[in-house]
């Protein structure tokens, strides 16, 4: 959840979606992202819209509160109800993300969870999953999410180093990540990620290769890698700044990702997204997956962003401001915009080629299907292998995915 909000126009105080927004709504998947922007402490790389106690000390008093989130949570939920009306849409797929969503009881994320059941109702065959730090988690823990209707947990890993551990801030003990995977087995997840981050500063490959074999060894049936990016006004950045830590090249990025999809897929977890590996469809995040192929879903939390039938819109960053306003009964909508036609054609390219499916060629006009025809022939880009009419990146496509998307959506 990034920390800075786009410009955009006002949100109506009642949170009313454009007549447009909701035509055809029975034919898109709903999906819910409840943020909880709560932290222990704030690891030296991170720049989402998150706080920890100190930062919410005397700004916002108890309406900023952890202790009473979840309640105020619940009322986004009621107020996504009013707006979407007689929607008849069961939910899809929740996914509870931060911060730290484990910092709440584990009663308290259910009950989040319980506001959308109560108000929209769950898919039989809901997806539910929640973030979860490894150090906020244990057995008991885990047993009440189960229970409470959550079947999808994914692990912050990070690395399996210490000193790389050290560089990212992360607090947690090695080989604590790889316990959890067996402790949410144990009680009775369907589906388990760990999340890696390559390319920190001072890291080796075989620190990387380290990591991934620790991932693979401790059995999830997913597992996402994602390249370090430095963001501007982090520790780490003022760091780098310094010069006491070195800034690492997009070729070591690039070594890195090699070896990831050369370990992965060894040990039978496939690629279905650029940074994303799976054991098998079904453990796929399919959450995710929604984000990608443009279907509807509200983004419940401070600074969480929501897309409905083409509008796009983002709550209020500070946790005070956000449930001032639903105490006040108003939406805590601070923008939103409304795509326009070549707006979503232009987002489609950008997140379908990510995938492992392609992109469809008849998004692509004739400049685009130039490109995409000397992509294919560069090896960058390869029929869809899945479904015709698409096209799909190869490995080597995967390394230069956004310099192959810019010729694209010309």
């Amino acid at each position: 959840m990034p920390s800075v909000l786009p410009d955009g126009e006002p949100v109506p105080e009642d949170g009313a979606l454009p007549a447009s927004a909701l035509d055809s709504a029975g034919s898109r998947p709903l999906a819910f992202y409840l943020h909880v922007p709560y932290c222990a402490t704030r690891c030296g790389y991170c720049d989402f819209n998150t706080y920890t106690a100190t930062e919410l000390r005397g700004s916002g008093g108890v309406l900023a509160s952890r202790d009473n989130y979840a309640g105020t949570l619940a009322e986004e939920v009621r107020l996504a109800r009013k707006v979407l009306g007689d929607d008849p849409r069961a939910v899809r797929t929740v996914f509870v993300g931060g911060g730290t969503p484990t910092l709440l009881a584990a009663e308290d994320l259910v009950r989040m969870l319980d506001a959308v059941r109560q108000e929209f109702g769950l898919a039989d065959d809901a997806e539910v999953t929640t973030e979860a730090n490894p150090e906020s988690v244990d057995p008991a823990y885990l047993a009440t999410l189960r229970e409470g209707g959550f079947n999808r947990i994914s692990f912050g890993m990070q690395s399996a180093r210490r000193h790389v551990l050290s560089v990212l801030d992360r607090t947690h003990t090695p080989g604590r990540p790889e316990a959890c995977v067996a402790e949410a087995r144990a009680a009775g997840f369907d589906h388990v990620n760990l999340d890696l981050i390559y390319g920190t500063p001072g890291e080796s490959d075989d620190d990387w290769r380290a990591s991934l074999e620790a991932a693979v060894g401790a059995g999830p049936d997913h597992v996402s890698a994602y390249a370090l990016i430095v963001e501007e006004g982090t520790q780490l950045a003022r760091r780098i700044r310094r010069g006491e830590v070195p800034m690492t090249d997009d070729d070591v990025h690039a070594d890195r990702y090699l070896i990831a999809d050369e370990v992965l897929t060894a040990a039978g977890l496939h690629w279905y997204e650029v940074s994303n590996w799976a054991a098998s469809d079904a453990a796929r995040c399919l959450h995710n997956e929604l984000y990608w192929r443009g279907a509807d879903w509200w983004g419940a939390g401070p600074g969480a962003h929501s897309h409905v039938g083409g509008v796009r819109w983002w709550n209020a960053k500070h946790p005070g401001a956000y449930a001032a306003a639903l105490a006040e009964g108003r939406s805590p909508g601070a923008g939103r915009e409304v795509l326009g036609a070549e707006d979503r054609r232009v987002e489609r390219i950008l997140l379908e080629l990510r995938l492992r499916d392609g992109v469809p060629l008849d998004l692509l006009r004739e400049a685009g299907l130039a490109a995409a025809r000397r992509a294919l022939a560069d090896g960058l880009l390869r029929p869809g292998p899945y479904r015709q009419g698409r096209a799909a990146l190869t490995l080597r496509g995967r390394l230069l995915a956004d310099a192959v998307v810019r010729d694209l959506v010309d």
